[in-house]
């Protein structure tokens, strides 16, 4: 006699899950609406400037009295910085050069951890953490290097924004834990707030000194994908948000992971990037290096 059982309803943890994976798919695939943006002749910068100075008034909208809460919390200044630093370095690298080799080298971020967590949260590296750390530098020192190139450095502005976004992601990272009790509407607002604002210091400056090309007419393409990108950040943080508080750390770690898949399928797909043997090897050491660090506690 067959038995029928009503379908299970998502758990939690289920749930959470799901959370974290949209996260990691609105990043993952990020890189594509800033290239038509970029097309339309909005630089990287721009955008960023655009978008996230749009989230950061729907925050003021919705949650008026979070920038009190900002400011009574010193520890988001420094949130902020490090959020506006990742923007501007991934969205600007992800927007130039080869989307795998851009996302692979910016998740160094959990080798930066293991660096910056000493000084911010007292916690000692363990021996197992610097193994990972050396894995790490293993894997992007193998996508570093070029054929004719003696050292494997960073080769271009791409390279060292890609690192670069990945040491401040690190930051983020280690910022939110170390805020976990604070306001969760205060800290969206800092990382929101603090990317408008860099980037739009960033942006006049480079406007100024000639290496930003100036902002051009307002159309309605590109504000519609512009608006679209806004909401999609605004739903990509509240997921991550929902997600990583209800979920070990390591487990987040290891969720969102799968922002490489998504950035390395759809790029390949849509031809912004190129896969080598040697890109393959440095990418499954960096990615193993993620994933020991993301199922170990010490």
């Amino acid at each position: 006699m067959v038995t029928d059982h009503p379908t299970k309803l998502p758990t939690r943890t289920q749930w959470a899950v799901g959370a974290l994976l949209v996260n990691a798919f609105v990043w993952g695939v990020s890189w594509w609406p800033f290239r038509v943006l970029q097309d339309h002749g909005l630089h990287p910068l721009w955008t960023t400037a655009i978008v996230y100075g749009a989230a950061t008034i729907c925050i003021t909208l919705f949650k008026p009295a979070a920038w009190q809460l900002l400011l009574r919390y010193p520890g988001l200044g420094l949130l902020a910085i490090g959020s506006g630093l990742t923007n501007i370095c991934f969205n600007w690298a992800v927007s130039q050069g080869d989307v795998v080799r851009v996302v692979l080298l910016f998740y160094l971020m959990p080798a930066w951890s293991v660096l910056l967590a000493w000084p911010l949260l007292g916690e000692r590296p363990s021996t197992g953490a610097l193994m990972r750390l050396l894995l790490a530098l293993a894997g992007v020192g193998l996508v570093l290097k070029q054929a004719d190139a003696p050292w494997p450095l960073p080769q271009t502005l791409v390279d060292y924004l890609a690192i670069l976004g990945g040491l401040c992601f690190a930051l983020v990272n280690i910022m939110l834990l170390k805020l976990r009790d604070t306001p969760s509407e205060a800290r969206m607002l800092a990382m929101f707030s603090g990317a408008a604002v860099m980037s739009t210091v960033v942006v006049l400056w480079g406007g100024q000194s000639g290496w930003v090309p100036s902002f051009p007419a307002v159309k309605t393409s590109w504000l519609v994908v512009a608006g679209f990108l806004a909401l999609a950040f605004l739903v990509s943080n509240l997921a991550l948000q929902y997600g990583a508080a209800r979920l070990r750390s390591n487990t987040t770690a290891l969720v969102m992971l799968s922002e490489i898949l998504f950035a390395s399928l759809s790029s390949i797909a849509l031809g912004a990037a190129v896969l080598d043997a040697r890109t393959l090897w440095g990418g499954a050491l960096i990615v193993a290096a993620c994933v020991w660090a993301a199922k170990s506690d010490h």
